[in-house]
């Protein structure tokens, strides 16, 4: 797991390279190098800083240069070894051990066929001397990020957009589409980037650039391919050995010549993980969180830890129980600095303390339990617009009158938090709604109207826009499961976008690395074909993981309430953050630049304190939206004087 970057024909290359690795010194913390080569009038340069997890000597470190091909890479491929042998079978003979030249020897022999064969998370940049070509790629589920940023025939890219704003001197311009998108999502779409020039290379895709100025693009897999193929299968009977592909893809993640560790939250998905790595690394340490025992209650969270401590003690497994009381106000801005793009989602916090805790133990590799709810169907929201479709049955007149009670209901008191009372206003906001929009409102913000009503008026196309992306995204596809329908749109969009967004940049800000075992080519591949009527059954969501997970886990774990892998965004808001939120809504950048309107905040903000609607998370991510945009334009010569 490292940090890669590079320029393709771009004026003063190897100082801009050299800037942008040291960027992203943070992610590699073991090792930099350069490689250049001249290209015609003008030069290649490839920067890398390595955090060293297979073959720790020199024989891994990169750019790794061999017979005409330079590689900077970043990921782990989990089939290596079988790779390494096939290519032996042919003839290779290889300097190390490291999965680094084993995916160089890959693309001499396939070139951009190997692509479809990596089993693993990866993104890369590969110069061939020999064509002068520079192709860059990115892994099948956009686990690794790579940004990347032309300009006439010149382009340079890096794993972190902070990065290319550093290397352009602070040149980037808001794109506030982005924005807008950010405010529906609370994250930024892989789709759309927070910089004008600057762009994401999308997952399954590769990128070429040619000498003569030529730049072509390819996909070497897709999403919507793989849920269309699931369903055949589907059809035709097949039934994926569940446990068993996962299992195989846990023990796959295990690999590693540094010591591994787990995210144990004491859920289903991250017990399972553990457990079955228990299997294969007796002794394992994992790490699990809780909070201060005051804001636990004021949220009505659940209690995880014990959950977590009956895993780890029937599994012996070394638990390491972090508890998080935050200084949030220092750490907003520090988590706004390093997430890249505005992201909303408190749990990079948890994220980012929890792999600081475990690097400081010397373990520099975690597994995460990320990516199992939006595949198979775990999340509150799809058993919600299961429900919305039975309750679209119940006479209009009794809908409307439940609405009318529940909207006088609070969802606070002065010392706690109504869990109950908070799902039931969300549920109602979007359960008279068709398919595409309910399932878009029961995980987003803001309907179309708050929407609008929120920023400046000038940007209601984007909102349309904004909205219709979203619209085109989820129907892209020809599933009669509406269930599965949900999964592939949080597969394309909700976890890429803003899950393994944050895991990616929170962990390697505490230089860590973290494997998400579910997000596997294999694993995707037999959860589409798995029909949504086995996913959800009667009002319990993921049951075909649960029935696996049954043959390894005790009952109580596996069909206990879903945790939360959140944090008490209430209790921050009503104490620690309440004279921040204030700040920003009479005296903020986003306010005074005219690119949100104040009564809309400061009305949010008013229905929050009272206890009558929770708004804890929208203002959270205007906070962290704030702090984004004055770095964005503090330093980059914009006016902070908004125009549309």
């Amino acid at each position: 797991m490292c940090g890669i970057a590079g320029t393709y024909r771009w004026p003063d290359g190897k100082v801009v390279t050299d800037r942008l690795t040291d960027t992203l010194a943070h992610r590699g913390p073991d090792g930099a190098g350069r490689y250049s080569h001249t290209l015609g009038d003008g030069e290649v340069h490839l920067g890398h800083r390595r955090l060293a997890i297979i073959d720790l000597s020199e024989t891994g470190a990169q750019p790794m240069v061999s017979d005409g091909l330079a590689l900077t890479y970043n990921g782990e491929l989990y089939n290596a070894p079988e790779l390494r042998a096939e290519l032996q079978s042919e003839g290779v003979r290889f300097r190390g051990t490291s999965d680094t030249e084993v995916l160089l020897e890959a693309w001499r022999r396939w070139g951009t066929d190997c692509l479809p064969r990596l089993r693993g998370m990866f993104a890369l940049g590969i110069f061939d001397e020999r064509t002068g070509d520079l192709v860059l790629a990115r892994d099948q589920l956009g686990i690794k990020p790579l940004f990347l940023l032309r300009r006439g025939e010149g382009l340079m890219f890096a794993s972190e957009l902070k990065a290319l704003a550093a290397a352009t001197g602070g040149s980037l311009e808001v794109d506030h589409a982005a924005l807008v998108a950010s405010l529906l999502y609370y994250w930024v779409p892989d789709s759309r980037c927070a910089f004008r020039e600057a762009e994401k290379l999308p997952p399954g895709s590769w990128l070429r650039c040619r000498p003569d100025g030529r730049v072509e693009r390819g996909r070497f897999w897709h999403l919507k391919d793989v849920a269309a193929e699931g369903r055949e299968r589907a059809l035709a009977g097949e039934r994926p050995d569940l446990a068993a592909v996962v299992e195989d893809s846990t023990r796959r993640h295990l690999l590693s010549d540094v010591p591994v560790a787990t995210f144990l939250s004491g859920g289903l998905d991250s017990s399972y993980l553990t457990a079955l790595a228990a299997r294969h690394q007796p002794g394992i340490s994992a790490y699990t969180i809780g909070f201060r025992a005051e804001d636990a209650k004021f949220e009505a969270m659940p209690d995880d830890l014990r959950y977590a401590r009956q895993v780890a003690d029937r599994f012996g497994v070394d638990l390491h129980e972090i508890e998080i009381a935050p200084n949030v106000l220092d750490l907003l801005p520090q988590m706004t600095y390093h997430l890249d793009e505005p992201i909303g989602d408190p749990a990079a916090i948890n994220t980012f303390l929890i792999c600081s805790a475990a690097r400081e133990a010397g373990v520099k590799v975690m597994l995460s339990g990320m990516g199992a709810d939006e595949l198979f169907a775990g999340y509150r929201k799809h058993l919600a617009n299961l429900l919305a479709l039975r309750y679209q049955r119940v006479p209009q007149p009794l809908r409307h009158g439940v609405s009318a009670v529940v909207d006088r209901l609070p969802v606070a008191s002065a010392r706690r938090g109504y869990r109950s009372v908070r799902f039931a206003k969300r549920f109602l906001s979007f359960a008279d709604l068709p398919e595409e929009t309910a399932f878009r409102r029961s995980y987003t913000m803001y309907d179309q109207d708050e929407l609008l009503a929120l920023v400046d008026p000038d940007l209601a196309g984007t909102v349309d826009d904004v909205l219709t992306e979203h619209a085109d995204i989820y129907q892209d596809n020809d599933l009669d499961d509406f269930v599965n329908r949900m999964c592939l749109g949080d597969a394309r969009m909700f976890l890429p976008g803003l899950n393994l967004a944050y895991t990616d940049r929170s962990s390697m800000a505490a230089s860590t690395e973290v494997r998400v075992p579910y997000v596997d080519v294999e694993v995707v591949e037999a959860a589409f074909a798995v029909p949504g009527e086995r996913k959800i059954v009667g009002r319990q969501g993921k049951a075909v993981l649960k029935e696996a997970a049954t043959s390894v886990l005790p009952r109580e774990i596996v069909y206990r309430p879903k945790g939360l892998f959140s944090a008490p965004l209430r209790a921050w808001m009503s104490r620690d953050l309440a004279p921040l939120v204030r700040e920003v809504i009479h005296d903020g950048v986003l306010v005074n630049s005219g690119l949100l309107r104040r009564d809309a905040l400061a009305r949010m903000a008013a229905e929050d304190a009272a206890g009558q609607q929770d708004f804890s998370k929208h203002l959270w991510h205007v906070l962290t939206l704030e702090y984004w945009y004055r770095d964005a334009t503090s330093g980059s010569g914009q006016s902070t004087r908004y125009t549309a």
